[in-house]
């Protein structure tokens, strides 16, 4: 994939896609030196959930998030015309992928509860689905900033759990994304 997008003025070259999410494309890029990932926003619909202004949410979720203290990567700049954002990357597997392969430890779910032990009491949840986490050297990171005001229906034990094992869940999407 030979493409370059810019951050401000700065121009990084393209080296993959990562994924799709709801709110855009995280791409692995290179300045050259380093390495960083890029997420470009994006207006495509999404049937279950609700945005507004999807680049001041990054930033205002990323700072919501940086307080309580969880592993995430760093936002190194954000290019708010462009609706770009370049992050720290953080290199390793995601729990999603770690499903597939089994190779789930029980010591990532005791990682993402003391997560929710620090979220909860900040009135928070966060996209507990196991794409948006990425374990490094066995410390698990969420690797996304999207985070919301708590809701018991969408906490990690009622819903993301769900996702962090081959349940029927986990694999009926696993079915549906193949």
């Amino acid at each position: 994939m030979e493409k370059e997008l810019s951050v401000n003025g700065k121009n990084f070259s393209i080296i993959k896609l990562l994924g799709k999410g709801k709110g855009g494309y995280s791409y692995l890029a290179t300045d050259g030196k380093s390495q960083f990932v890029l997420k470009q926003i994006h207006h495509e619909p999404c049937n279950y959930y609700q945005f507004g202004n999807k680049i001041e949410a990054e930033i205002n979720d990323y700072d919501r998030l940086k307080k309580t203290g969880i592993k995430l990567p760093k936002m190194i700049d954000v290019d708010v015309e462009n609706e770009r954002i370049l992050k720290e990357y953080i290199e390793g597997e995601t729990i999603y992928n770690l499903v597939i392969d089994d190779k789930m430890k029980a010591d990532y779910i005791n990682q993402v509860k003391k997560m929710c032990s620090v979220l909860y009491p900040a009135n928070l949840n966060i996209d507990y689905f196991p794409t948006n986490f990425i374990v490094q050297d066995g410390v698990l990171f969420y690797i996304d900033y999207e985070c919301n005001n708590y809701m018991e229906e969408w906490n990690f034990e009622n819903w993301g759990i769900k996702y962090w094992s081959k349940t029927p869940e986990f694999l009926q999407y696993v079915k549906e994304h193949s």
